[in-house]
Protein backbone atom coordinates (compact mmCIF):
# COMPACT_ATOMS: atom_id res chain seq x y z
CA UNK A 1 0.00 0.00 0.00
CA UNK A 2 1.11 3.19 -1.09
CA UNK A 3 2.03 6.01 2.08
CA UNK A 4 0.57 9.14 0.97
CA UNK A 5 2.01 12.75 3.21
CA UNK A 6 0.81 16.10 3.41
CA UNK A 7 2.92 18.27 6.22
CA UNK A 8 2.69 22.14 6.62
CA UNK A 9 5.21 24.18 5.55
CA UNK A 10 6.36 27.11 7.92
CA UNK A 11 4.09 25.44 10.61
CA UNK A 12 1.22 27.04 9.33
CA UNK A 13 -1.74 24.41 9.86
CA UNK A 14 -3.24 22.42 7.23
CA UNK A 15 -6.60 23.52 5.74
CA UNK A 16 -9.51 21.60 5.28
CA UNK A 17 -8.90 21.39 1.25
CA UNK A 18 -5.42 20.08 1.30
CA UNK A 19 -6.38 17.20 3.78
CA UNK A 20 -9.62 16.72 1.52
CA UNK A 21 -7.52 16.09 -1.40
CA UNK A 22 -5.25 13.73 0.86
CA UNK A 23 -8.01 11.71 1.71
CA UNK A 24 -9.82 10.90 -1.95
CA UNK A 25 -5.85 9.74 -3.23
CA UNK A 26 -5.69 7.82 0.48
CA UNK A 27 -9.16 6.62 -0.56
CA UNK A 28 -10.09 5.94 -3.74
CA UNK A 29 -13.94 5.73 -3.95
CA UNK A 30 -13.53 2.38 -6.14
CA UNK A 31 -12.21 0.43 -3.57
CA UNK A 32 -14.73 1.43 -0.74
CA UNK A 33 -17.70 0.99 -2.77
CA UNK A 34 -20.80 -1.04 -1.32
CA UNK A 35 -17.77 -1.89 1.99
CA UNK A 36 -18.67 -1.56 5.46
CA UNK A 37 -16.56 0.36 7.35
CA UNK A 38 -15.29 1.03 10.46
CA UNK A 39 -13.14 4.03 11.73
CA UNK A 40 -11.43 4.20 14.69
CA UNK A 41 -10.96 7.11 16.77
CA UNK A 42 -9.09 8.41 20.02
CA UNK A 43 -11.23 9.78 22.69
CA UNK A 44 -11.13 13.31 24.17
CA UNK A 45 -7.72 12.73 26.24
CA UNK A 46 -5.78 13.19 22.56
CA UNK A 47 -5.15 16.47 20.75
CA UNK A 48 -6.26 16.01 16.88
CA UNK A 49 -8.56 17.38 14.63
CA UNK A 50 -10.46 14.18 14.62
CA UNK A 51 -13.74 15.92 13.31
CA UNK A 52 -11.93 17.65 10.43
CA UNK A 53 -10.49 14.12 9.33
CA UNK A 54 -14.15 12.37 10.32
CA UNK A 55 -15.76 15.18 7.65
CA UNK A 56 -13.11 14.27 4.92
CA UNK A 57 -13.83 10.54 5.49
CA UNK A 58 -17.67 11.20 5.08
CA UNK A 59 -17.63 13.39 2.43
CA UNK A 60 -15.51 11.21 0.41
CA UNK A 61 -16.65 8.03 1.44
CA UNK A 62 -20.38 8.20 2.99
CA UNK A 63 -22.53 7.73 -0.45
CA UNK A 64 -20.35 5.21 -1.72
CA UNK A 65 -19.79 2.38 1.22
CA UNK A 66 -22.41 0.08 3.06
CA UNK A 67 -22.10 1.40 6.32
CA UNK A 68 -19.43 3.85 7.75
CA UNK A 69 -19.36 3.55 11.82
CA UNK A 70 -16.96 4.96 14.28
CA UNK A 71 -15.67 3.07 17.35
CA UNK A 72 -14.07 5.24 20.20
CA UNK A 73 -10.69 3.08 21.00
CA UNK A 74 -10.74 3.83 25.06
CA UNK A 75 -8.43 1.38 25.65
CA UNK A 76 -9.13 1.21 29.57
CA UNK A 77 -10.69 4.69 29.44
CA UNK A 78 -14.70 5.52 30.43
CA UNK A 79 -16.89 5.92 27.69
CA UNK A 80 -17.93 8.42 25.94
CA UNK A 81 -21.92 9.92 25.65
CA UNK A 82 -23.49 9.92 22.24
CA UNK A 83 -22.94 14.08 22.96
CA UNK A 84 -19.31 13.42 24.08
CA UNK A 85 -18.61 11.77 20.67
CA UNK A 86 -20.60 14.44 18.69
CA UNK A 87 -17.96 17.03 20.29
CA UNK A 88 -15.04 14.73 19.11
CA UNK A 89 -16.00 14.33 15.75
CA UNK A 90 -16.75 18.64 15.85
CA UNK A 91 -20.28 17.86 14.76
CA UNK A 92 -23.78 19.43 16.05
CA UNK A 93 -26.70 17.60 17.30
CA UNK A 94 -28.65 18.77 14.05
CA UNK A 95 -25.34 17.25 12.07
CA UNK A 96 -25.62 13.82 13.82
CA UNK A 97 -29.59 13.93 13.13
CA UNK A 98 -28.94 14.90 9.53
CA UNK A 99 -26.09 14.34 7.28
CA UNK A 100 -24.25 11.53 9.86
CA UNK A 101 -27.54 10.10 10.97
CA UNK A 102 -26.39 6.81 9.32
CA UNK A 103 -23.18 6.87 10.91
CA UNK A 104 -23.42 4.70 14.26
CA UNK A 105 -21.14 5.23 17.41
CA UNK A 106 -19.61 2.83 19.22
CA UNK A 107 -17.32 2.89 22.38
CA UNK A 108 -14.77 -0.28 23.34
CA UNK A 109 -15.26 -2.14 25.99
CA UNK A 110 -12.02 -3.68 27.36
CA UNK A 111 -13.67 -5.55 30.26
CA UNK A 112 -16.38 -7.45 28.58
CA UNK A 113 -15.67 -10.97 27.43
CA UNK A 114 -18.93 -11.22 25.02
CA UNK A 115 -17.79 -7.90 22.94
CA UNK A 116 -13.63 -9.47 22.75
CA UNK A 117 -12.46 -12.02 20.12
CA UNK A 118 -9.16 -13.89 20.16
CA UNK A 119 -6.76 -13.46 17.05
CA UNK A 120 -4.70 -15.50 17.87
CA UNK A 121 -1.28 -16.06 20.77
CA UNK A 122 1.49 -14.56 20.80
CA UNK A 123 4.34 -17.48 21.47
CA UNK A 124 6.74 -17.81 24.54
CA UNK A 125 9.31 -17.98 22.01
CA UNK A 126 8.32 -14.59 20.35
CA UNK A 127 7.68 -12.52 23.58
CA UNK A 128 11.39 -13.87 24.46
CA UNK A 129 12.59 -12.49 21.05
CA UNK A 130 10.25 -9.48 20.86
CA UNK A 131 10.95 -8.69 25.01
CA UNK A 132 14.92 -9.42 24.56
CA UNK A 133 14.50 -11.80 26.85
CA UNK A 134 13.26 -10.16 29.59
CA UNK A 135 9.64 -12.18 29.54
CA UNK A 136 9.12 -15.90 28.59
CA UNK A 137 5.35 -16.62 28.50
CA UNK A 138 2.73 -16.77 25.66
CA UNK A 139 0.19 -13.54 25.43
CA UNK A 140 -3.32 -14.30 24.36
CA UNK A 141 -4.36 -11.35 21.28
CA UNK A 142 -7.82 -10.15 21.88
CA UNK A 143 -9.89 -7.43 20.05
CA UNK A 144 -12.70 -5.60 19.68
CA UNK A 145 -15.24 -8.25 17.84
CA UNK A 146 -16.68 -5.39 16.12
CA UNK A 147 -13.78 -5.16 13.62
CA UNK A 148 -14.71 -8.60 11.93
CA UNK A 149 -18.32 -7.22 10.68
CA UNK A 150 -16.30 -4.41 8.20
CA UNK A 151 -14.70 -4.96 5.34
CA UNK A 152 -12.05 -2.16 6.29
CA UNK A 153 -10.86 -0.49 9.18
CA UNK A 154 -9.68 2.99 9.19
CA UNK A 155 -7.35 4.22 12.16
CA UNK A 156 -7.52 7.95 12.34
CA UNK A 157 -5.36 9.42 15.32
CA UNK A 158 -2.42 11.30 16.39
CA UNK A 159 1.34 10.44 17.13
CA UNK A 160 3.04 11.77 20.36
CA UNK A 161 5.88 10.68 22.40
CA UNK A 162 4.31 7.88 24.66
CA UNK A 163 5.83 6.44 28.22
CA UNK A 164 4.72 2.69 26.93
CA UNK A 165 5.35 2.54 23.58
CA UNK A 166 7.94 5.38 22.53
CA UNK A 167 5.64 7.32 20.38
CA UNK A 168 1.86 6.79 20.16
CA UNK A 169 -0.33 5.55 16.97
CA UNK A 170 -0.78 3.46 14.41
CA UNK A 171 -0.96 -0.16 15.97
CA UNK A 172 -1.40 1.15 18.83
CA UNK A 173 -4.89 2.40 18.04
CA UNK A 174 -5.69 -1.12 18.12
CA UNK A 175 -3.64 -2.21 21.26
CA UNK A 176 -4.72 -1.38 23.47
CA UNK A 177 -7.32 0.99 21.94
CA UNK A 178 -9.84 -1.41 21.19
CA UNK A 179 -7.94 -4.42 22.64
CA UNK A 180 -8.73 -7.20 25.51
CA UNK A 181 -7.06 -7.12 29.06
CA UNK A 182 -4.44 -9.67 28.64
CA UNK A 183 -2.43 -7.66 25.92
CA UNK A 184 -2.68 -4.58 27.14
CA UNK A 185 -1.94 -5.41 30.44
CA UNK A 186 0.91 -7.17 29.50
CA UNK A 187 2.83 -4.93 26.96
CA UNK A 188 2.51 -1.76 29.56
CA UNK A 189 4.19 -3.77 32.25
CA UNK A 190 6.54 -4.75 29.92
CA UNK A 191 7.10 -0.88 29.47
CA UNK A 192 7.44 -0.21 32.87
CA UNK A 193 9.69 -2.79 33.34
CA UNK A 194 12.06 -1.19 30.80
CA UNK A 195 10.94 2.62 32.31
CA UNK A 196 9.44 5.35 31.10
CA UNK A 197 12.73 7.55 30.28
CA UNK A 198 14.01 4.49 27.70
CA UNK A 199 11.08 4.40 26.57
CA UNK A 200 9.35 7.63 26.05
CA UNK A 201 10.80 9.26 22.55
CA UNK A 202 12.24 6.42 21.28
CA UNK A 203 11.12 4.53 18.41
CA UNK A 204 12.57 0.66 17.91
CA UNK A 205 10.93 -0.53 21.39
CA UNK A 206 10.16 -4.12 22.56
CA UNK A 207 6.36 -2.58 23.29
CA UNK A 208 5.99 -1.40 19.85
CA UNK A 209 7.35 -4.55 18.18
CA UNK A 210 5.05 -6.51 20.57
CA UNK A 211 2.07 -4.14 19.52
CA UNK A 212 3.29 -4.66 15.90
CA UNK A 213 2.79 -8.30 16.25
CA UNK A 214 -0.68 -7.87 17.65
CA UNK A 215 -1.79 -5.93 14.69
CA UNK A 216 -0.52 -8.34 12.53
CA UNK A 217 -2.92 -10.93 13.75
CA UNK A 218 -6.01 -8.91 13.11
CA UNK A 219 -7.15 -9.67 9.33
CA UNK A 220 -9.22 -7.73 8.60
CA UNK A 221 -7.81 -5.04 5.86
CA UNK A 222 -6.52 -1.65 7.53
CA UNK A 223 -5.46 1.85 6.46
CA UNK A 224 -4.20 4.55 8.78
CA UNK A 225 -4.00 8.16 8.77
CA UNK A 226 -1.65 9.28 11.57
CA UNK A 227 -1.43 12.78 12.38
CA UNK A 228 0.64 15.27 13.84
CA UNK A 229 0.09 18.66 15.80
CA UNK A 230 1.88 21.29 16.61
CA UNK A 231 1.69 21.77 20.58
CA UNK A 232 -1.32 24.35 19.83
CA UNK A 233 -3.27 22.02 18.19
CA UNK A 234 -3.28 22.81 14.46
CA UNK A 235 -2.53 19.72 12.20
CA UNK A 236 0.69 20.02 10.59
CA UNK A 237 1.43 16.57 9.22
CA UNK A 238 -0.91 13.54 7.98
CA UNK A 239 0.17 10.63 6.86
CA UNK A 240 -1.58 7.83 5.34
CA UNK A 241 -0.75 3.85 4.79
CA UNK A 242 -0.69 1.10 6.61
CA UNK A 243 -0.55 1.69 10.18
CA UNK A 244 3.10 0.44 10.45
CA UNK A 245 4.16 2.71 7.43
CA UNK A 246 1.58 5.39 8.35
CA UNK A 247 3.04 5.81 12.01
CA UNK A 248 6.75 5.61 10.98
CA UNK A 249 6.72 8.30 9.17
CA UNK A 250 4.30 10.65 11.31
CA UNK A 251 6.80 9.75 14.33
CA UNK A 252 9.35 11.24 12.41
CA UNK A 253 7.68 14.55 12.32
CA UNK A 254 6.56 14.26 15.69
CA UNK A 255 9.96 14.45 17.18
CA UNK A 256 10.56 17.85 15.53
CA UNK A 257 7.53 19.26 17.04
CA UNK A 258 7.23 17.29 20.35
CA UNK A 259 10.21 17.52 22.24
CA UNK A 260 12.08 20.31 23.42
CA UNK A 261 15.84 19.95 24.96
CA UNK A 262 16.76 21.39 28.08
CA UNK A 263 20.86 22.23 29.05
CA UNK A 264 20.00 21.45 32.93
CA UNK A 265 17.57 19.28 35.33
CA UNK A 266 15.18 21.76 37.09
CA UNK A 267 14.38 21.69 40.92
CA UNK A 268 10.54 22.33 41.21
CA UNK A 269 8.11 21.82 37.80
CA UNK A 270 4.66 23.21 37.90
CA UNK A 271 3.08 21.19 35.05
CA UNK A 272 -0.49 22.36 34.09
CA UNK A 273 -2.74 19.42 33.38
CA UNK A 274 -5.34 20.33 30.70
CA UNK A 275 -8.94 19.99 31.35
CA UNK A 276 -8.85 17.11 28.70
CA UNK A 277 -6.70 14.80 31.83
CA UNK A 278 -9.94 14.40 34.17
CA UNK A 279 -8.48 11.87 36.60
CA UNK A 280 -5.01 11.09 37.31
CA UNK A 281 -4.81 7.97 35.00
CA UNK A 282 -4.02 10.43 32.23
CA UNK A 283 -2.77 13.64 33.90
CA UNK A 284 -0.03 11.56 35.12
CA UNK A 285 1.55 12.17 31.32
CA UNK A 286 2.64 15.40 32.76
CA UNK A 287 5.08 13.23 34.93
CA UNK A 288 6.22 11.20 31.93
CA UNK A 289 6.98 14.16 29.82
CA UNK A 290 8.59 15.46 32.06
CA UNK A 291 10.97 13.15 34.27
CA UNK A 292 13.94 13.55 32.04
CA UNK A 293 14.43 17.25 33.22
CA UNK A 294 13.21 16.94 37.06
CA UNK A 295 16.43 17.06 39.07
CA UNK A 296 17.24 14.34 41.63
CA UNK A 297 15.75 15.18 45.06
CA UNK A 298 13.62 18.02 43.02
CA UNK A 299 9.79 18.19 42.73
CA UNK A 300 7.32 17.87 40.10
CA UNK A 301 3.53 19.02 40.79
CA UNK A 302 0.65 17.93 39.03
CA UNK A 303 -1.51 20.85 38.82
CA UNK A 304 -5.40 20.19 37.92
CA UNK A 305 -7.97 21.82 40.28
CA UNK A 306 -10.49 20.42 37.73
CA UNK A 307 -9.43 16.62 38.51
CA UNK A 308 -11.40 14.80 41.43
CA UNK A 309 -10.15 11.14 40.94
CA UNK A 310 -7.63 8.88 40.22
CA UNK A 311 -9.58 6.74 37.71
CA UNK A 312 -12.66 6.01 37.04
CA UNK A 313 -12.00 2.69 36.34
CA UNK A 314 -9.01 1.64 38.06
CA UNK A 315 -9.67 3.77 41.17
CA UNK A 316 -9.80 0.36 43.58
CA UNK A 317 -6.76 -1.04 42.59
CA UNK A 318 -4.89 2.44 42.65
CA UNK A 319 -5.96 3.03 46.04
CA UNK A 320 -4.83 -0.79 47.22
CA UNK A 321 -1.39 -0.37 45.53
CA UNK A 322 -0.41 2.84 45.61
CA UNK A 323 2.31 4.88 43.92
CA UNK A 324 5.51 3.40 44.17
CA UNK A 325 8.94 2.65 41.51
CA UNK A 326 9.34 -1.03 39.74
CA UNK A 327 11.92 -1.94 42.05
CA UNK A 328 9.11 -1.50 44.99
CA UNK A 329 7.18 -4.34 42.93
CA UNK A 330 9.40 -6.29 41.25
CA UNK A 331 10.79 -6.83 44.83
CA UNK A 332 7.47 -8.01 46.39
CA UNK A 333 6.51 -10.11 42.92
CA UNK A 334 4.47 -12.99 44.33
CA UNK A 335 2.57 -10.12 46.49
CA UNK A 336 1.61 -8.05 43.49
CA UNK A 337 1.82 -10.12 40.32
CA UNK A 338 -1.94 -10.93 40.87
CA UNK A 339 -2.83 -7.35 40.38
CA UNK A 340 -3.75 -6.09 36.77
CA UNK A 341 0.27 -5.33 35.40
CA UNK A 342 -1.63 -1.95 33.82
CA UNK A 343 -2.33 -0.52 36.50
CA UNK A 344 1.19 -1.30 37.95
CA UNK A 345 2.76 0.11 34.94
CA UNK A 346 0.56 3.10 35.50
CA UNK A 347 1.64 3.66 39.23
CA UNK A 348 5.29 3.53 38.26
CA UNK A 349 4.99 5.87 35.63
CA UNK A 350 3.89 8.72 37.89
CA UNK A 351 6.14 7.66 40.65
CA UNK A 352 8.92 8.07 38.23
CA UNK A 353 12.39 5.99 39.24
CA UNK A 354 13.33 4.97 42.43
CA UNK A 355 15.28 2.09 44.82
CA UNK A 356 13.78 -0.12 47.11
CA UNK A 357 16.46 -1.77 49.08
CA UNK A 358 15.91 -3.44 52.52
CA UNK A 359 12.50 -2.59 52.30
CA UNK A 360 13.19 1.08 52.04
CA UNK A 361 12.06 2.62 49.15
CA UNK A 362 13.52 6.13 47.57
CA UNK A 363 12.44 7.97 45.00
CA UNK A 364 14.35 9.62 42.54
CA UNK A 365 12.55 12.63 42.99
CA UNK A 366 8.90 13.61 44.25
CA UNK A 367 5.58 13.74 42.52
CA UNK A 368 2.72 15.84 44.18
CA UNK A 369 -0.52 16.57 43.50
CA UNK A 370 -2.64 19.64 43.31
CA UNK A 371 -5.82 18.91 42.74
CA UNK A 372 -9.63 18.58 44.38
CA UNK A 373 -8.41 14.95 45.47
CA UNK A 374 -8.26 15.47 49.84
CA UNK A 375 -4.93 15.19 50.94
CA UNK A 376 -5.53 12.15 53.26
CA UNK A 377 -6.19 10.42 49.92
CA UNK A 378 -3.05 11.87 47.85
CA UNK A 379 -1.08 10.39 51.03
CA UNK A 380 -2.52 7.03 51.22
CA UNK A 381 -1.25 6.69 47.76
CA UNK A 382 2.39 7.77 48.12
CA UNK A 383 1.83 10.69 46.80
CA UNK A 384 2.49 14.29 47.60
CA UNK A 385 -0.52 17.14 48.57
CA UNK A 386 -0.40 20.75 47.86
CA UNK A 387 -3.72 22.70 48.18
CA UNK A 388 -4.66 24.21 44.43
CA UNK A 389 -5.86 27.61 45.87
CA UNK A 390 -2.28 28.30 47.32
CA UNK A 391 -0.87 27.77 44.11
CA UNK A 392 -0.60 30.80 41.20
CA UNK A 393 1.03 29.52 37.68
CA UNK A 394 1.69 32.73 36.73
CA UNK A 395 4.06 32.36 40.09
CA UNK A 396 6.49 29.70 38.70
CA UNK A 397 6.66 31.67 35.33
CA UNK A 398 10.44 33.24 34.34
CA UNK A 399 12.13 31.19 37.01
CA UNK A 400 14.81 28.49 34.13
CA UNK A 401 17.78 30.26 36.19
CA UNK A 402 16.46 29.61 39.73
CA UNK A 403 15.76 26.09 38.21
CA UNK A 404 12.20 26.88 38.27
CA UNK A 405 10.09 25.22 34.95
CA UNK A 406 6.13 26.18 34.05
CA UNK A 407 4.85 24.03 31.69
CA UNK A 408 1.38 25.66 30.71
CA UNK A 409 -0.04 22.72 28.98
CA UNK A 410 2.00 19.44 30.35
CA UNK A 411 1.21 16.38 28.95
CA UNK A 412 1.88 15.71 24.96
CA UNK A 413 5.79 17.76 24.65
CA UNK A 414 8.67 15.67 25.95
CA UNK A 415 11.21 17.02 27.10
CA UNK A 416 14.73 15.99 27.64
CA UNK A 417 18.43 16.95 28.65
CA UNK A 418 20.96 17.78 25.69
CA UNK A 419 23.22 15.60 27.80
CA UNK A 420 20.71 13.29 29.76
CA UNK A 421 22.32 11.04 32.32
CA UNK A 422 22.32 7.30 31.78
CA UNK A 423 18.85 6.25 33.41
CA UNK A 424 17.50 9.00 30.15
CA UNK A 425 19.36 8.25 27.78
Amino acid sequence: METHKLVASAHTPLAAPAVAELVARACPEAEFRGQRVLLIIPDHTRTAPVGLMFKALHAQLGEVTHALDVLVALGTHPPMSEAAICQRLEISEAERRGRYGGVRFFNHAWDNPAALRQVGTITVEEIRELTEGRFAMAVPVEVNRLLFEYDQILIVGPVFPHEVVGFSGGNKYLFPGVAGPQILNFFHWLGAVITTPKIIGHKATAVRKVVDRAGALVPVPKRCFALVVEPKGGLVGVFAGTPEAAWDAASELSRQHHMVFKERPYQTILACAPPMYDEVWTAGKCMYKLEPVLADGGELIIYAPHLREFSVTHGRVIAEVGYHCRDYFLAQWERFKAKPWGVLAHSTHVHGLGTYEGGIEKPRARVTLATQIPEAQCRAVNLGYRDPATLRPEDFAGREPEGVLLVPKAGETLYRLKNPPAWAA
